[in-house]
């Protein structure tokens, strides 16, 4: 039942097409792109065995202490990391703040849905009117899509009927697993594992919309198109010349080279997913999912600067992009008074 499909929680920092490469290659035949893609995956050592991770921000105000640790993704799997610090300040802790994240509602039906699997879930997972990816993609990325999908999915010749923005989901998957990385969920997974072993309120800052009238929703994406070509092209550019460029920031984030981590490049290279959903024009009939991001960055804020008064100390996760990226919440606490100290 669509009922049971309801109960995930989605971070707008962390698209299941996510991470996308910053420029897209110039356009070629399919004859030119094999000739130019590599036959092996690329060979970037990864990180392996116990490594210090990111270290800690600290925000501060009136002696009460945030400890923010920094999310990452894409991960090695089997990456370890030495938790013990993290573990220490979690039993000094009262609380542990999750990551944010914005989820959907759906009124009488409940639960929280993943707005990244809305168009699943209401019948938009392919391509109307038994179209496939050549009759909806500009030639030359469907040549790009044909080598990739050769490289990393092989034969599996299913994608060609999804659109455009699921077929990039299915090349993430299929991508990550080969290069050998995963979608850092571990690390999150880890932390909250030390919250219940410690005995710490575990703390969601999620912000859910309800949607009062879900049949019209629904039907509206039914019948609407979206428009995510530019989520499709920056997921092939991802996958064409940025396999090295992730590992590298990978070890960058496991050593805890804090140099490196704030060298990187956080421009926001999600949004192409993300505006193929809050874009659509389904998305643009409902004000509910109008100013999501602020939506959800508000709610985190709030929660933060709750935990900063009611509690001598607390742990809270925030994704990379979020500490260092042009729209840091760090930077938005730091405006309204506290203080923010990077890992040293």
């Amino acid at each position: 039942m669509l009922a049971t499909r309801i109960a995930c929680v989605f971070s707008l920092g962390l698209l299941s097409a996510a991470a996308l490469a910053q420029t897209d290659p110039p356009s070629a035949s399919v004859e030119q792109a094999a000739a130019q893609a590599p036959e092996e995956a690329p060979s970037q050592v990864l990180v392996s065995g116990k490594r210090p991770g990111p270290g800690m921000w600290k925000v501060s105000k009136d002696g009460h202490v945030m400890w923010v640790v920094g999310l990452y993704a894409p991960l090695p799997p089997k990456m370890e990391w030495d938790d013990s610090r993290v573990e220490r300040l979690i039993g000094q802790s009262q609380e542990v703040l999750g990551p944010p994240g914005a989820g959907v509602g759906v009124g009488w039906w409940g639960g929280l849905k993943a707005l990244t699997a809305l168009p699943s879930i209401v019948g938009m997972v392919k391509n109307p009117d038994g179209a496939k990816l050549h009759d909806v993609l500009p030639a030359d990325v469907y040549a790009r899509w044909s080598v990739l999908r050769q490289k990393y999915i092989g034969d599996d010749d299913s994608g060609e009927s999804l659109r455009p923005f699921f077929a990039a989901q299915m090349l993430q998957q299929a991508g990550m697993k080969k290069s050998g990385l995963s979608g850092g969920i571990e690390v999150r997974k880890q932390i909250e594992s030390l919250a219940k072993k410690r005995d710490v309120k575990l703390t969601p800052t999620g912000y859910s919309v309800n949607l009062d009238d879900p049949a019209r929703v629904i039907r509206d994406f039914k019948n609407s198109q979206m428009e995510d070509t530019a989520c499709f092209t920056k997921t092939l550019a991802r996958f064409e010349g940025d396999i090295d460029a992730m590992r590298m920031r990978a070890n960058a984030w496991a050593n805890g080279n804090i140099a490196e981590i704030s060298n990187l490049d956080y421009a926001e290279r999600e949004d192409a997913c993300n505006d193929a959903i809050l874009n659509s024009p389904a998305a643009q009939k409902h004000p509910a999912f109008q100013n999501l991001r602020e939506r959800r960055l508000e709610s985190w804020l709030k929660a933060a600067e709750r935990s900063l008064a009611n509690n001598t100390s607390t742990v809270a996760m925030l994704q990379m992009s979020d500490i260092l990226g042009p729209k840091s919440y760090l930077a938005a606490l730091q405006a309204r008074g506290y203080t923010v100290e990077s890992p040293k």
